[in-house]
């Protein structure tokens, strides 16, 4: 099934997964620090959940992303820098 969301949050999505990951985070471990069950990250990285803007500036910071620089290169259309 094709995804509604926009290039750019995929994008987005992406790089949060690559930073997680290239950090060694699984995803139990950032739910933990979350807040939420391992569930809901699953489900933001297949697109099956959207973030709004606070859960996003949290995710970020958890896994490395500065939000701002992050949202700086969204509105870009750049790839997210870590």
């Amino acid at each position: 099934m094709p995804s509604v969301y926009s290039d750019d949050y995929q994008r987005t999505i992406a790089a949060l997964k690559a930073a997680r990951k290239a950090r060694g985070i699984t995803q139990a471990s950032l739910a933990q620090a979350f807040g939420k069950p391992q569930s809901f990250i699953a489900k933001v990285e297949n697109g099956e959940r959207r973030l709004d803007v606070v859960e996003f500036v949290r995710l970020a910071r958890l896994v490395g992303i500065e939000p701002a620089a992050a949202l700086a290169d969204i509105g870009r259309g750049a790839p997210l820098a870590e």
